[in-house]
């Protein structure tokens, strides 16, 4: 009998922290809406100018990008395009995963406002390949030194539903332009 009253007890207390708990209607609209809810037209904007982006064609008809997908998950891509003649580079290194680079870049979210660039250093910015968004892994690994290209990461392989930046909101999918300097490091895969 005593174990009874402690539980009615001890509900009698919990009731009012309970209905607490469900009670919505101090919430705003906002609050009570999901990020993939909240930035639906945003999204679909942006998934919007990748098709756009990657049905683009030079002056002669031929596709502007190529796709290129990722192969850790073939549902992934980014779309390059290469300014130079890659038979010219083709005899350069190419980064590995665990490399690291020296870059020139300059990046854009889809209404081509820039949010990050390296126009000041003179020998490029130097990063780990492996410790970049999975789009720019994508584009070094398939670079060879002294490549310049441009690519379209759709928000998948960029930040996916999280902010970056003011200018980089979830669900953003971003270009950038760059130019791959030198592999300052270059690690050899175990074998």
């Amino acid at each position: 009998m005593r174990k009874f009253f402690f539980y009615i007890s001890a509900l009698l207390l919990a009731a009012p922290i309970l209905s607490s708990c469900g009670d919505d209607d101090d919430k705003d609209e906002d609050n009570s809406r999901t990020t993939w809810d909240k930035y639906a037209e945003y999204r679909e904007g942006n998934i919007t100018w990748v098709n756009q982006e990657e049905a683009r064609t030079n002056p002669d008809g031929t596709p502007y990008f190529q796709r290129l997908t990722a192969p850790w998950n073939i549902n992934s891509y980014i779309l390059i395009h290469w300014f130079n003649d890659r038979s010219e580079t083709a005899e350069n290194l190419v980064p590995l995963y665990t490399s690291t680079v020296a870059t020139r870049y300059v990046g854009r979210n889809f209404a081509y406002q820039v949010f990050d660039a390296d126009s000041t250093s003179t020998n490029g910015t130097t990063l780990a390949v492996n410790g970049v968004i999975e789009g720019w892994q994508l584009a070094l690994q398939n670079m060879h030194v002294m490549d310049t290209v441009e690519i379209v990461i759709p928000y998948q392989l960029a930040y996916g539903s999280s902010t970056a930046s003011s200018l980089i909101p979830p669900y953003s999918a971003l270009r950038f332009n760059m130019r791959l300097l030198d592999i300052p490091s270059y690690e050899i895969q175990p074998e």
